[in-house]
């Protein structure tokens, strides 16, 4: 079978890698000159399926009236004349109970945990390298109330068989040595010890060099310009470098991948939620971060990678705006500034954003559509770097027509009911 797989970022790049395994011929496309350079370029650097939930959760329409009012705020609205970002939103608002909130972080966490055993088996496997580390997230919070609003997650987790431990403040000092110079700003922690840390984008760009070696193409510097279909069975995509046919074809376009589908005659509700992060040099070892500590409060991940720490964050609902305000900034460079004052050199740090494709109800879209031969990996909100080879590999085993590893229920477009 001739595989056509729509984007090189972490999610083409590892579904291109599975297929290339079960033996078929594989395409990328993508209109970049190389791999990972959108969404997956410079994100939180997390593999965090301890910490896969849903921004859909009880109290967060309060929360986010709260929000507003906050200087380094973790969610930003910026309202449109969109209908489809209004839709968007009621969606997510119907998602924010108890009983959404559990049935969305199963699905979540059964994909992320899969997934991150499938990172540990290629890695074991291709001796693959990207700065990684195994020392798990430090879920950080600076208030009780924060602490006592942790026990549903840790029921989930226990529901799931996910390891973790709830910590005072001395043994978070104990998991993160750096932040003894900040331990009168955190009550307590959450660790979630089976979590990972690594660079997305060396991902990205080694796993890609490893699907060549299986005869996967990448084309780069490629517009695609739609999809080809004959009746109900899609035939290839037109690009701007011609037609290019193929018995499957894969959308992983992240947050514009439900332009591509409205021509179909369907949509997927995936919505870019703009993000923002910094990467700074390490200047003092033993006041850096040991791997993963994630601020409750503001929502920003401060993740060692290598010799730099990668700080991450915040959630703008924003359009496809690419801006990169010095207020957005100003909120990263607090956030490790406060908890890890000796760490790392904020002057000179690298400012960057990116979109996440968003669900309203956080969990992504996989599989199969009405028309035959066409396919989804899209929807992976902040979790994309987390979910990606379990998504890969998923995928590529219904294109294959085995068993997945997995349950996929409530993982498809299904879930959607007439989008579908």
């Amino acid at each position: 079978m001739k595989a056509i797989v729509l984007g090189s970022g972490v999610l083409g790049t590892t579904t291109a890698y599975y297929l290339a395994k079960q033996g078929h011929e594989v395409v990328v496309i993508d209109r970049q000159e190389g791999p990972a350079l959108e969404t997956s370029f410079a994100n939180a650097g997390e593999v965090s399926p301890g910490y896969s939930a849903p921004w859909a959760a009880p109290g967060v329409p309060v929360k986010a009236v709260k929000w507003m009012f906050m200087k380094h705020a973790p969610l930003i609205l910026r309202p449109h004349m969109d209908p489809f970002q209004w839709r968007w939103m009621a969606k997510m608002l119907l998602n924010c109970n108890s009983k959404s909130y559990a049935v969305n972080k199963g699905r979540m966490v059964r994909l992320a945990e899969y997934s991150r055993d499938m990172l540990r088996d290629l890695r074991a496997d291709i001796g693959i390298a990207y700065d990684e580390r195994t020392k798990g997230t430090l879920q950080l919070f600076r208030k009780q109330q924060q602490v006592d609003a942790s026990a549903a997650d840790m029921a989930v987790l226990d529901q799931y068989g996910v390891p973790y431990e709830a910590l005072d403040v001395e043994g978070c000092v104990r998991y993160e040595p750096g932040l003894r110079y900040s331990k009168d700003k955190i009550v307590g922690g959450l660790l979630l010890p089976g979590d990972e840390t690594g660079d997305c984008f060396k991902f990205t760009n080694a796993l890609a060099e490893k699907a060549k070696e299986l005869g996967v193409q990448f084309r780069f510097g490629t517009t695609i310009n739609g999809i080809i279909r004959s009746g109900s069975k899609v035939t290839g995509v037109q690009t701007s470098a011609g037609e290019i046919s193929g018995d499957a074809v894969v959308v992983a376009l992240g947050s514009y991948s439900r332009f591509l589908l409205e021509p179909l005659g369907f949509t997927v509700p995936v919505y870019p939620v703009k993000g923002y992060s910094i990467t700074l040099p390490i200047t003092q070892e033993d006041a850096a971060p040991v791997s993963t500590v994630l601020d409750e409060t503001h929502k920003v991940a401060i993740t060692r990678l290598g010799d730099r720490i990668r700080v991450a964050g915040m959630a703008e609902l924003n359009g496809y705006n690419m801006d990169l305000p010095q207020s957005r900034r100003d909120t990263v460079e607090y956030v490790v500034s406060d908890l890890y004052p000796k760490g790392g050199d904020v002057s000179k740090s690298e400012f960057w954003c990116g979109l996440r494709p968003m669900t309203p109800d956080g969990t992504p879209i996989l599989g199969p559509t009405a028309y035959q031969g066409l396919y989804l990996n899209t929807g992976h909100g902040t979790l994309g770097w987390t979910m990606a080879c379990g998504s890969g590999r998923v995928l590529a085993d219904v294109i294959s027509g085995r068993k997945t590893d997995i349950d996929m229920g409530g993982l498809t477009l299904d879930r959607y009911g007439n989008a579908a």
